[in-house]
């Protein structure tokens, strides 16, 4: 299985210190152990030229079984190699072995072998299988116009080497730990300002930068900009600096348009009130009114009483946004529901109306006036919105954590591009802002505004032929 490779900066960094250290101890390893062999190799090879081919020469003589005709085994080291070539076939091949020579059998490979090196005077290694191992040969000509070949075995080179190489990697993988170790030391010291940043960036992006008044955190030390991660500390602390002063003259404009908005209702009450009693007055006056008089008043009414509604949406969630206290009672929700169907059939009788509720009573700790302007409100969006015939549902479920209102339609479903924004203040479906259905696009803003005032979520789900509102509120 292959290992994954590090994904932090911090194991990056360490993983590629130690890389490029394993590398530096392998090309230093390599080069050693070639400089060495071939320092070594180059010994051999003067050896075989002071000996001359003398353990060689003295193989023609061997024909003799006395004692004085044995080949001349002086100064040679023990397992050196000798070999005699007569017009390209080995005629005598022997071994030095202890104080006398062996004399060697070899086979057609190493015949041929022998046969093949070149007469050159320098050395060459090659392989025998009748003298097991690698040998440095040197072949130089005879006085009887044979080819004289001598060798030394390569094992105590190759020893030498394997042995070095052992050393070597002993003392590069005790390096290789011990500067891994220190190498995550350094570079996790060398990174703090940097974790510093992420930090804070972290908490940054877990603040509520959506609305409401932001307390940023405090600048970052360790600003250097003689540092990359310095660099990156001042341009985190300006980018800072700059969402907060953005983040102020958002609230301040908020606070401003709430305040508006407030002022604004306030003062729009009273001249309201004043127009639908004047209204309400010249509608009662005794005598024939005309027609034309008539109808102007009865729609000066409507709009008034239109006007009424709107004023007192907007108090409400000047209100709410005010923070200003709700009530903190117990309020049956299933009592309260069945009152919101029953108005919302009497409005709109050519819906049909489904309730789902729990056999017993299922109670929350709210306001009971604003819970019931919210549930109407979404019974009276389902109503507005839907044609007339369509299913509408009310399923009310009780958990142990929580309380769960749902209310669904079979209708036409809400725009793509509205869903997002459908609990925004004033969206309407009907962009051109009809008067044939009263709506002031504040409906869904306020069921928001008062199911988080209680502590809980509200969303919307739709489909062409399902829209489903879910309440969720904590017990």
């Amino acid at each position: 299985m292959r290992r994954p490779a590090p994904r932090t900066l911090r194991g990056q960094l360490t993983a590629g210190l130690v890389t490029l250290l394993a590398v530096a101890c392998l090309a230093v390893g390599i080069t050693t152990a070639l400089a060495l062999r071939g320092f070594l190799i180059g010994r051999v090879d003067e050896q075989l030229a002071v000996s001359g081919g003398r353990f060689a020469a003295s193989l023609e003589h061997e024909a003799e079984p006395d004692a004085d005709n044995r080949s001349d085994t002086r100064g040679q080291a023990e397992g050196t190699f000798g070999a005699r070539l007569l017009d390209g076939v080995v005629t005598e091949a022997s071994v030095v072995d202890d104080t006398t020579d062996r004399p060697l059998s070899l086979s057609a490979g190493d015949r041929r072998t022998l046969a093949r090196i070149p007469v050159d005077g320098d050395g060459h290694s090659i392989h025998l299988s009748t003298a097991p191992g690698r040998y440095r040969v040197m072949a130089v000509r005879g006085d009887d116009q044979d080819i004289l070949i001598t060798g030394l075995p390569l094992h105590p080179v190759e020893e030498t080497v394997h042995r070095l190489l052992a050393v070597e990697a002993a003392l590069f993988g005790a390096a290789l730990v011990v500067t891994g170790l220190a190498g995550a030391l350094w570079v996790r010291v060398s990174l703090r300002p940097l974790r510093l940043v992420t930090a804070q960036a972290a908490e940054v992006a877990d603040l509520p930068l959506a609305s409401g008044e932001i307390a940023m955190p405090g600048p970052l030390p360790h600003t250097d900009p003689r540092t990359e991660v310095g660099q990156v500390g001042q341009a985190v602390n300006h980018m800072l600096g700059h969402v907060e002063d953005a983040l102020v003259r958002r609230q301040a404009g908020e606070e401003r348009l709430r305040h508006f908005a407030a002022d604004a209702s306030h003062e729009l009450r009273t001249p309201v009130a004043n127009i639908r009693g004047h209204c309400e007055l010249a509608l009662r006056r005794p005598g024939p009114v005309p027609d034309e008089v008539r109808h102007a008043l009865e729609r000066i009414d409507v709009e008034s009483r239109r006007m009424t509604r709107l004023v007192d949406d907007l108090l409400l969630l000047a209100r709410l946004d005010a923070g200003r206290p709700l009530e903190h009672e117990s309020v049956d929700l299933t009592l309260l529901v069945l009152d919101a169907t029953d108005d919302a059939r009497a409005a709109g009788p050519q819906h049909h109306w489904f309730l789902d509720l729990p056999e017993e009573p299922v109670t929350v700790r709210g306001d009971a006036h604003r819970l019931q302007q919210a549930v109407g409100n979404l019974l009276a969006n389902a109503r507005t919105h839907t044609p007339p015939g369509t299913d509408v549902t009310i399923t009310l479920t009780s958990a142990r954590t929580q309380v769960t209102l749902e209310v669904s339609d079979n209708g036409p479903g809400i725009p793509d591009e509205l869903q997002d924004e459908v609990f925004g203040r004033f969206v309407r479906a009907d962009h051109a802002r009809s008067r044939n259905t009263g709506s002031t696009g504040l409906g869904l803003a306020i069921v928001k505004a008062v199911v988080t005032a209680h502590g809980g979520t509200v969303s919307v789900t739709s489909d062409p032929g399902r829209t489903a509102f879910l309440l969720v509120l904590p017990v």
